[in-house]
């Protein structure tokens, strides 16, 4: 499938810690972001491209990781066909909007999947157990939202062991079954993360929340991007993401009117 394509520059604000995540916000101010290149493309680099207590999430001691080797070509389709789309939410957890947007998946019988930060997942780690028990899956997203193009193999495999040790550390024994490059730039993520046995997950519609552009923009501009099995990249944390929320809520509730369904990406 042909990406829906989004170019916005990116002036994301970015929380105050940790620092190294505000140090990732600089770089995306300068950077045009896209569309995902489609399912199947040639996994080089890409263009372009912060809770409530919780009870702790019981994860099954028999649930299996991922065991790799899978295929490293990007998913940017659904796992079901027809009019069906995935939601994905990256950046966080945040202790102030990860739970607004729990709160409305809960309410529409909505299941996405929450792209974690390392360093985030350390700080937030009752909200991670809370995206956990609510029934949403994990991807991983770095340990500290680095551009990952010149980054070697080694470095990038000890990134996402990382991620992944304090993601279970949140907790133990749950599935991790994709990986995120922050800013789409994939470098030689993918062939490393599948041979951890993590699918690369990307996008067809990132639809540029981070500007904050208004509640009926950004509806507008999710109701032109979404595509049939087509896979949506929002934001969870990094700056106010009251506009996401608010926008998520309208497009669930309008979408399911009209005979669509919210899956998860492919695997």
């Amino acid at each position: 499938m042909a990406p829906t394509r989004t170019t916005h520059l990116r002036p994301r604000p970015r929380r105050r810690r940790p620092v190294s995540l505000v140090v990732a916000a600089l770089v995306c101010a300068a950077t045009a972001w896209v569309g995902s290149p489609a399912a199947g493309a040639s996994p080089t680099a890409g263009t372009a491209l912060a809770g409530a207590e919780a009870a702790p999430a019981t994860v099954s001691a028999s649930t299996p990781a991922a065991a790799g080797p899978v295929s490293p070509a990007l998913v940017t389709t659904t796992a079901h066909p027809g009019n069906q789309v995935a939601l994905t939410f990256d950046d966080g957890p945040s202790p102030q909007y990860t739970p607004q947007l729990l709160q409305v998946l809960k309410k529409h019988q909505v299941k996405a999947v929450f792209c974690v930060v390392g360093e985030m997942v350390e700080w937030q780690q009752p909200m991670v157990r809370a995206i956990v028990a609510d029934g949403h899956t994990l991807c991983n997203h770095t340990y500290r939202h680095r551009d990952l193009t010149t980054v070697s193999p080694a470095e990038i495999e000890a990134d996402i062991q990382q991620t992944n040790d304090r993601i279970r550390t949140a907790v133990p024994g749950v599935e991790i079954p994709y990986f995120r490059a922050p800013y789409g730039n994939w470098g030689q993520s993918p062939a490393v993360a599948a041979n951890l046995g993590l699918r690369p997950l990307s996008w067809t519609l990132m639809p540029g929340d981070w500007e904050l552009p208004g509640v009926d923009v950004l509806l507008q501009r999710l109701r032109d991007g979404i595509t049939p099995t087509g896979v949506v990249t929002l934001h969870d944390a990094g700056g106010d993401r009251q506009q996401t929320v608010d926008a998520v809520d309208r497009l669930i509730t309008e979408y399911k009117a009209k005979g669509w369904n919210f899956d998860l990406p492919s695997r």
